[in-house]
């Protein structure tokens, strides 16, 4: 997708990463996905061989999904024939950022190994919704609290537990590629480690009825603290995955090209993880990255994903797309992404 700023080419790439995810990685609020004034969005796409995705967006009455025509009790039943992974400017913040700009990151990768996990993170941020509502109410006496509160921890201890192993398993299975990837682009001068730092105390070997005993004890221990503070500190929403080149912190003292570079290879080890896992590659979604590294980084990066993976690329100029991409690529310019969106 060629043209310049402004026309909607990340619109149409957010729209296809929303059909693939039921996320984006920009906007929380349905309502920032919808048209000014429009009551409603509709996504649409047909994949693979003639499955119809459909999903649509509404400003009252929350979103509903369809797959070839049936209404899905379940959103969730729409991710699957549609795996996808993007890559855009915003995710250059990922090492830089704040903890939870790598939390989402993380979640995304799970989420396409396990479509499920995104219920557990769903019954998780509700939870911790209500926990914080519990501790601003004073309608209840100290012992009605305590009672609801071990009713919470119970609930946060398992579902903490379940995507705390995940998380885990997730970055140990990454970590070895985005290894070799680091170092293929820092032309082996590069060792890259993915530390996993959990939110809560995970002591000794994964197994889910130590690990959700000592978590439900820690959050049982932290209820002062909780109480002063007004914020649950125990579980994976105070996770931390961190980036470490060398001995030295990414975030802290790798330079901008080194976090380019950290990034990609992120990107890259994840579209080889999913592929390995899931036996089909997933759609890549690019959007105007090339415009954020540097010729030979530009060129890694186009090398990589190759002809073994279907790509959507924006771009406001062809500079940079050379042989074969340009031979076999469908170029779309301002005139097709405007008829393609149904915009005026």
């Amino acid at each position: 997708m060629i043209g310049p700023n402004g026309i909607g080419k990340s619109n149409l790439l957010e729209a296809v990463e929303l059909l693939g995810s039921l996320r984006s990685h920009r906007c929380s609020q349905d309502r920032d996905l919808i048209q000014w004034e429009a009551p409603m969005a509709l996504l649409r796409a047909e994949v693979g061989d003639g499955d119809r995705l459909e999903l649509e967006l509404r400003r009252r009455g929350g979103r509903q999904a369809r797959r070839n025509g049936k209404v899905l009790d379940r959103q969730l039943d729409l991710i699957g024939p549609l795996r996808c992974i993007g890559f855009s400017a915003l995710d250059l913040d990922l090492v830089r950022g704040e903890p939870a700009l790598r939390r989402q990151w993380l979640d995304r990768v799970v989420l396409q190994l396990e479509p499920v996990y995104a219920d557990l993170i769903s019954r998780y941020n509700r939870l911790l919704r209500q926990r914080s509502q519990l501790w601003r109410s004073h309608r209840q006496n100290t012992a009605e609290r305590s009672g609801l509160l071990d009713a919470f921890d119970v609930q946060m201890a398992l579902i903490s537990t379940r995507i705390h192993r995940r998380r885990r398993r997730a970055l140990h299975r990454l970590e070895p590629i985005a290894q070799r990837w680091q170092s293929h682009l820092s032309s082996g001068k590069e060792l890259l480690e993915l530390r996993y730092q959990p939110g809560s105390r995970l002591d000794g070997e994964e197994a889910e009825e130590p690990w959700r005993l000592a978590i439900e004890e820690q959050l049982r221990n932290q209820r002062e603290e909780e109480e002063r503070l007004g914020n649950c500190r125990i579980g994976p929403h105070r996770d931390e995955i961190n980036m470490v080149l060398g001995e030295s912190p990414a975030r802290r003292f790798g330079s901008a090209g080194q976090q380019r570079s950290l990034v990609l290879g992120l990107k890259l080890a994840e579209l080889e993880l999913v592929k390995e896992l899931c036996g089909e590659p997933p759609l890549l979604l690019l959007d105007d990255v090339l415009a954020e590294l540097d010729p030979i980084r530009q060129q890694l990066l186009l090398e990589a994903v190759g002809n073994d993976h279907q790509c959507l690329i924006s771009a406001t100029h062809l500079d940079g797309f050379h042989g074969g991409w340009r031979q076999e690529a469908q170029i779309l310019g301002e005139n097709e992404l405007k008829e393609g969106m149904n915009v005026g």
